[in-house]
């Protein structure tokens, strides 16, 4: 009874976990188009507003990787794929019906904020799912070569070599042939950046969530969660 209990709130905990990645993910797609500019003090990032909760994915797939392992991980970023484009399905459709006259929201203004949705996503699929494969991959070559010990190495190896494939592939697909070379590759060192640094700062996080699962789950350091 009380291992059935446990069975049950660890794909509860998968679910939970598995809806906030898709949640990000979507949202990060929704908000791409606007472009924004963080002052951190030491230097001014030039992103995409769809970055700020993006770190968020790779820190929950890499959560996933640690406790539930690969192939369920593999999942949810394939689940988030199918998620995106059923979004952009939405969008399009929305998009064929004229607005009313007192619609809050006229047809320009939803054009205006939905009128690069496609591509945007397009971009971001296709940087994102080459980019969570990667990273799941890099993380889980780095757990078995290390047997399981040095959890930092992982979580943030894994990351930034992972965002800085999915920075460059959607600053490529987007802006290829509309933006000069050199704005290009400062918009991939910005996102790039700004993306690393939150994976940096995120390892204490990471290594508290990950200690409190393993703990309440009672798994040893390299043991993952099956059912």
């Amino acid at each position: 009874m009380k291992k059935n209990l446990k069975l049950q709130q660890a794909n509860n905990l998968y679910f939970l976990l598995g809806g906030l990645f898709i949640a990000s993910l979507i949202v990060c797609n929704l908000i791409a188009n606007k472009f924004i500019s963080v002052d951190l003090g030491f230097k001014v990032f030039i992103i995409s507003a769809g970055v700020l909760p993006y770190p968020i994915t790779f820190l929950i797939t890499d959560i996933l990787s640690e406790i539930y392992g690969r192939k369920k991980t593999n999942k949810v970023v394939y689940s988030g794929f199918v998620a995106s484009f059923f979004v952009l399905g939405i969008l399009w459709l929305g998009n064929q019906f004229n607005a009313i006259p007192d619609s809050p929201v006229d047809d320009y203004t939803y054009a205006a904020v939905f009128k690069n949705s496609w591509r945007v996503i397009m971009a971001s699929m296709i940087a994102y799912l080459s980019a969570q494969l990667v990273d799941v991959r890099l993380f889980h070559f780095w757990k078995k070569l290390t047997k399981g010990k040095h959890l930092w190495l992982r979580n943030n190896g894994s990351t930034i070599l992972s965002q800085l494939l999915d920075t460059t592939l959607v600053v490529g697909v987007l802006f290829f042939g509309v933006k000069s070379t050199n704005q290009m590759i400062d918009l991939i060192i910005d996102g790039w950046m700004f993306k690393a640094l939150c994976a940096l700062l995120d390892t204490p996080i990471f290594y508290g969530l990950v200690k409190i699962i393993q703990r309440y789950f009672m798994l040893k350091p390299n043991q993952e969660l099956t059912d």
